[in-house]
């Protein structure tokens, strides 16, 4: 079965978490310890978020004062190189050491035209306090928008139209190969007046673009790895409850935040509406589970409505 896991930020760096190597290689390998579990007899292509480590390099960049900080398309290419090398290196130590490993680079097409560089939403980079993140927004004139009781930067988030290396992803599972790409939702480039391919200062959502790469490579099950174990109504109350299984119109229906599991949602129905088959949203530690069918929240074709655990 071909297998498509996008990790969440938190797999990689826990909220509130010095952004420290030692911490994200600690996540990483804890992270890589649960997709051990389900490489024998699959194939896998595991995508991952970069907002903790594209902001702490522009951070970096701007302690730097002799030239400007780097634009967020050429730090969210370095942030790639840095996950993929501790994914590679840590699931390397797990599986045979026949298995090869190949982290991309991610090109991803959007529309120079998309609203969203007129309505910057997605957080990047690490969370601050109210009064922080108001100096810093002074400081370099970022966007900035509330994150549960924190503060984060936000910068536009265009919707994804194109995988630009996905005949590089197809050949190299072809040859066995577990391919870590898509980082971050890709590095988020257009056309511009000339025709030439250029970079934009954006983050693409790593869920979409997630799901979109699981439907270029015809993915049999497409996982949205997060820290809860699946979706909820009414999260947080008295009366919460997480829904086992869905079909993708009865998961349109329902109202999730833009800024937490909206997205996911989104995504997952993108992909079980496009090919049919299931997407599934869970906690990584259930891997093994969801891959049975057992965990997570599963969005699939072959439910009429919305059942419950």
């Amino acid at each position: 079965m071909r297998i498509v896991v996008a990790l969440g930020g938190n797999a990689l760096l826990r909220r509130g978490e010095p952004l420290t190597a030692d911490n994200q290689r600690k996540n990483v390998k804890i992270a890589c310890e649960q997709i051990a579990k389900i490489y024998p007899n699959n194939e896998l292509v595991i995508a991952h978020g970069n907002g903790p480590q594209v902001g702490l390099l522009a951070l970096q960049g701007a302690a730097y004062q002799d030239v400007p900080t780097y634009p967020l398309d050429v730090l969210g290419a370095e942030s790639v190189g840095m996950i993929g090398y501790m994914i590679q290196q840590e699931l390397g130590n797990l599986v045979p050491f026949e298995v090869p490993f190949a982290t991309l680079l991610t090109q991803v097409e959007v529309d120079k035209d998309d609203p969203a560089f007129q309505h910057p939403t997605k957080p990047i980079g690490p969370v601050y306090t109210k009064q922080e993140a108001e100096k810093l927004a002074a400081e370099k004139h970022w966007t900035i928008a509330e994150d549960g009781d924190k503060y984060r930067r936000v910068v536009p988030s265009p919707l994804p139209k194109r995988i630009f290396e996905i005949r590089p992803v197809k050949w190299l599972l072809e040859k066995g190969t577990i391919v870590i790409c898509a980082g971050g939702g890709g590095i988020p480039t257009f056309y511009d007046d000339n025709g030439d391919l250029v970079g934009v200062e954006a983050v693409i959502d790593k869920d979409l673009c997630s799901a979109l790469l699981a439907y270029d490579i015809n993915a049999d099950l497409f996982i949205i790895a997060t820290d809860v174990s699946g979706v909820f109504i009414n999260w947080g109350k008295p009366d919460q409850k997480a829904i086992a299984c869905a079909s993708p119109e009865a998961m349109e229906k329902l109202n999730f935040a833009a800024g937490s599991m909206g997205p996911k949602v989104k995504a997952a129905i993108n992909f079980a509406r496009q090919t049919g088959k299931d997407a599934v949203i869970g906690s990584l530690s259930d891997i093994v589970d969801i891959v049975a069918g057992k965990a997570g929240t599963r969005i699939s074709n072959n439910a009429t409505d919305i059942t419950y655990y």
